[in-house]
């Protein structure tokens, strides 16, 4: 049900490992445990929720399609650094992580409606320089933690080219897709995913993704 919850969130704007990390941890899983399973059972639903938003595919600029590979290479950077701390090293940065995370939830509406007025007045639009840039730090962060990424790249799509929000979450859903597969693909060695738990809430995700 969690599962289900999550791809929903996720799929529209982001921010639900805020609900389903708590639950991983709640299961019982270490807190770095929660978090790299949370990079795989997120995965159906960044798949299906692009999918169900497939008829925007035509307006979305062919040069915008390059930060997918921006994105597959932050994924893979952050998940190193991942592998790099330690158990004990991120039940200490993980509160931190998590206060960013909800900052990032609740003063998002207020960022976007700045931005777009900001667009909209000015006719502002960040070239492709600055939103590669801010895709590959943001998809470093969402390689390493993650919550909020949805957030932070809806509101820098919001200053794009893209004509309307749809286009902007079907792109979001693309590099969010490619992120978690660099992530996964760094993590899989590792014993840091759970698979039993993260395929119970795979399943529900993918669901919430396309509804």
């Amino acid at each position: 049900v969690v599962g289900i919850a999550v791809g929903g969130i996720n799929s529209v704007g982001g921010g639900g490992m805020l609900l389903g990390f708590p639950v991983l941890l709640a299961a019982g899983l270490p807190a770095i445990v929660a978090n790299a399973t949370g990079k795989f059972a997120v995965l159906p639903g960044q798949l299906t929720s692009a999918y169900g938003y497939r008829k925007f595919l035509g307006g979305i600029p062919r040069p915008y399609f390059l930060l997918i590979i921006l994105a597959a290479m932050g994924g893979a950077v952050g998940a190193e650094l991942l592998k790099l701390t330690t158990w004990s090293q991120f039940e200490g940065i993980v509160p931190y992580l998590v206060l960013i995370a909800v900052a990032l939830f609740a003063f998002e509406p207020m960022l976007e409606r700045q931005f777009q007025r900001t667009h909209k007045r000015h006719k502002l639009v960040l070239s492709p320089g600055i939103i590669g840039t801010c895709m590959l730090i943001v998809s470093t962060y969402a390689g390493y933690f993650g919550a909020g990424f949805g957030f932070i790249m809806l509101s820098v799509f919001g200053l794009s080219k893209l004509p309307t929000i749809h286009h902007m979450n079907l792109l979001k859903n693309l590099v969010g897709t490619a992120t978690v597969l660099a992530t996964i693909a760094v993590l899989l060695p590792t014993s840091l995913i759970n698979w039993k738990f993260g395929t119970i809430m795979a399943i529900g995700n993918g669901i919430g993704g396309y509804v």
